[in-house]
């Protein structure tokens, strides 16, 4: 009876102690997690947007790479070069622009030679808001001093907002500079990444990793094309028709478009208070075609959206759809992207589980 006790307490103290370690080791390989993110963190958003670019332009790279003759690391810091002159020459030529505008402005103010336009009646005509814009507006055609003392808190803060929004977009640009630098090193080694990557995803999720990871990679360019290449097509119809009507802010309606469409918000947010100011500079047959032109150019998200986005992959494409607007919601541009794929991958999971429960049922009724 002695012996037995004797043994039930050795197991019990091994147990303990086998629990002890168990939970030491758990918890340093927590700290050392905790900390090896806390290194990596500073580092992690370029590194995903290297990947997420480097595999949307990968196609590119590769035929590239044979008009080079076989060299991959050139092609793709000539891919990655290219991609930061497309980024930065467009924003130092508008950010030299709103300089200069804001400078002029400015100086003719000081001067007091700044004279605003009157509004047309039409303005006023306009349903709910035509009355309150006409109100302002010919304020600050008749008493300019008057309107920038009573507007001057709003003023303040959109000045101030604009600034912010600059300062955002400069970091902005600075990160997507070092993302394509990463990204021309991830396309350069994109061979040894690519069975690296196959293996962990088959260490990961099994037979189906290398599958799924194939997946990740249609989505991403399914996306690039169906949201990133229709906000581009939108943005080049819609600067077609303000740049050939000749709006001084043709260039900024652009890109506001771009942004828009790229976030998912219509693009007539941006296009409508547009028309109705065309219609009140231009005369109704100018500012008709216009109108016509710049709506269908705002809606042709719709029809380009189901022919563009989905294409070579088997996912529908309203997931596809789903995953990219509420990626954008939850987290941002990256989400855009990430969005999808996990959306893509949880339908795959569930076609797997449908396919396998109505195997199971199939073999049921066979043995029956």
């Amino acid at each position: 009876m002695n012996n037995q006790t004797s043994d039930d307490k050795k197991q019990s103290q091994f147990f303990i102690n086998n629990m002890v370690e168990s939970a030491i080791r758990v918890g340093l390989l927590f700290i050392l997690l905790a900390w090896s993110y806390g290194i990596v963190k500073p580092f992690l958003i370029p590194v995903l947007w290297g990947a997420i670019i480097a595999v949307a332009l990968m196609p590119l790279t590769v035929k590239l790479e044979n008009m080079l003759k076989g060299k991959r690391g050139l092609s793709a810091t000539v891919i990655a070069l290219i991609g930061i002159l497309i980024l930065t020459v467009p924003f130092v030529m508008f950010s030299i622009s709103m300089v200069e505008s804001v400078e002029g402005i400015t100086s003719t103010i000081s001067s007091g030679t700044l004279k605003i336009p009157g509004p047309t009646e039409r303005i006023a005509n306009i349903p709910i808001i035509g009355q309150q814009i006409f109100d302002v507006w010919q304020l600050f055609s008749t008493n300019l001093e008057k309107a920038f003392t009573k507007f001057l808190p709003q003023l303040t803060s959109g000045l101030a907002m604009m600034a912010s929004v600059v300062g955002n977009s400069i970091v902005s640009i600075l990160m997507f500079v070092i993302s394509l630098l990463i990204s021309a090193a991830f396309m350069a080694n994109a061979t040894s990444i690519s069975k690296s990557v196959n293996t962990l995803s088959v260490r990961i999720a099994g037979a189906h990793g290398e599958e799924w990871a194939t997946l990740c990679t249609a989505t991403i360019r399914s996306v690039l094309l169906g949201v990133v290449g229709v906000a581009c097509i939108q943005a080049f119809l819609v600067g077609i028709g303000v740049f050939a009507i000749g709006l001084p802010t043709a260039g900024l309606i652009t890109i506001l478009v771009l942004v828009f469409a790229i976030a998912q918000l219509p693009a007539l947010l941006v296009v409508a208070p547009v028309i109705a100011y065309v219609y009140s500079i231009h005369d109704s047959t100018t500012a008709t075609i216009f109108a016509v032109w710049t709506l269908l150019a705002g809606l042709s998200d719709n029809f380009l959206k189901p022919l563009l986005m989905g294409r070579g992959l088997d996912i529908p494409m309203p997931v596809i759809l789903l995953g990219a607007i509420g990626g954008m919601v939850s987290s941002g541009i990256l989400g855009l992207f990430i969005g999808p794929v996990i959306l893509a991958i949880w339908y795959q999971l569930f076609n797997e589980w449908m396919h396998e429960s109505a195997k199971a049922d199939e073999q049921e009724e066979q043995e029956q």
